[in-house]
């Protein structure tokens, strides 16, 4: 076997042979180089199919109310941060400013969250990681329409009665559409973000 200046047999890290150079124009290069091409672009397919985990994140005046509603609306439930709040409120890593008490346990003072019960969840901290609204709490108040808003899906024929139970929730009821072969309502929730109920 070929010697190389590490002393060792085979290619540079002496477990195989040294690459052969193909002769230019030989149909072994041409081989190579498609392959090459062909490894790359399967690399970014595989890169560009690779699906996320997301959030939805509200801006909000009082996040707490904001998830009961929302958890009251979907069927959801208010994440329980409090296990991790208290530990860290022992160890001396947060302050007792950044916590409140809310749905009857420790919670953060400006982040709620709503989750779906059926995903799941980290049991040290109680953050969803499935289906999940954010509600943080900003200074400032909503101004003009929301770019992005949630489609709510009743059960057929259950229109009107879902309405009822969300304007009782605290949402408000506005216009209903009928268009392009469907027929919504458009109602907000007690912040005024505007969503649809179909």
């Amino acid at each position: 076997m070929p010697q190389h200046q590490s002393g060792r047999p085979g290619g540079p890290d002496g477990l195989r042979p040294a690459p052969r150079t193909p002769l230019p124009g030989s149909p072994l290069g041409r081989f190579r180089r498609v392959r090459c091409v062909i490894t790359h672009v399967t690399t970014i397919n595989s890169v560009v199919t690779q699906t996320l985990s997301w959030k939805l994140v509200i801006d909000s005046a009082d996040p707490h109310a904001q998830a009961g509603f929302w958890a009251e609306a979907l069927g959801y439930v208010v994440e329980d941060n409090s296990p991790l709040i208290e530990r860290l409120l022992s160890a001396g890593a947060v302050p007792e400013a950044a916590t409140t008490h809310a749905h009857g346990r420790r919670a953060w003072r400006d982040l709620a969250a709503a989750r779906h019960p059926d995903d799941p969840y980290d049991e040290v901290s109680g953050t969803g990681h499935g289906r999940r609204l954010l509600f943080q709490r900003v200074p400032e108040p909503k101004t003009g329409k929301n770019r992005l808003h949630i489609d709510v899906h009743s059960a057929p024929g259950r229109r009107d009665a879902e309405a009822e139970r969300l304007v009782a929730l605290g949402a408000r009821e506005g216009r209903t559409f009928d268009e392009q072969g469907g027929s919504w309502v458009v109602m907000t929730d007690p912040e005024g973000n505007e969503f649809c109920l179909s």
